[in-house]
């Protein structure tokens, strides 16, 4: 079966602390007028069927924003905010589609070919899991691993890891066939970790 945007559930993973920016809620942070998770919603919606936003705080708030798209706002299951790996439960719990695409909130720029990507390598591998690494000018690789296509048949797995205490999401990965799709543009997932950082986009 070649996987298609019917075949995906998007994922933005909006769940967290937001302690690198004083304890505000990331998604909400506006750029250029308009909330993080919205610009990824965006990238996210013309490459997946249904969607989904991780949220742990002012879910209303993110129904808003998702009302455009039709998304659906889920909370992890696990208390304490443990994590990208409990948001990704989250969504593969809700997903009624065989695949999860997932996306942080705070990388507005994402590619639109990530799902077309990710499922290439994953169908070509019979891989579980597709993730991205990025190659910059000095030829310097990096991972960023909740850009990921998932099977939504990880759940139970995931979730056994998580409640012996786990939270790496690479040490998960790594119980599973991932694969890896390089990508050349770092820029498209960059990471917005500060408020001074988003003051920075925010300059023409």
């Amino acid at each position: 079966m070649s996987l298609s945007s019917v075949h995906l559930t998007g994922l933005v993973l909006a769940g967290g602390r937001g302690m690198r920016m004083g304890g505000v809620d990331k998604g909400l942070q506006l750029l250029h007028g308009e909330a993080l998770a919205s610009h990824v919603l965006k990238r996210l919606a013309p490459q997946t069927g249904p969607l989904l936003i991780s949220a742990n705080r002012h879910a209303e708030a993110y129904a808003a924003l998702g009302a455009p798209f039709s998304a659906t706002v889920v909370a992890d299951t696990l208390p304490g905010f443990p994590g990208p790996l409990a948001g990704l439960l989250a969504g593969l719990r809700a997903a009624d589609t065989a695949f999860v695409l997932s996306a942080p909130c705070d990388s507005p720029g994402l590619p639109a070919d990530l799902a077309t990507r990710l499922a290439h390598a994953l169908e070509a591998h019979g891989a579980d899991i597709a993730t991205v690494s990025t190659i910059d000018g000095l030829g310097n690789s990096s991972i960023h691993p909740v850009f990921a296509l998932l099977r939504t048949s990880l759940a139970d797995d995931l979730s056994a890891f998580l409640e012996a205490g786990e939270r790496k999401v690479r040490a998960w990965y790594a119980r599973h066939k991932t694969v890896e799709v390089t990508f050349t543009d770092e820029r498209a997932f960059y990471n917005i970790n500060s408020l001074q950082e988003l003051a920075d986009l925010e300059r023409p």
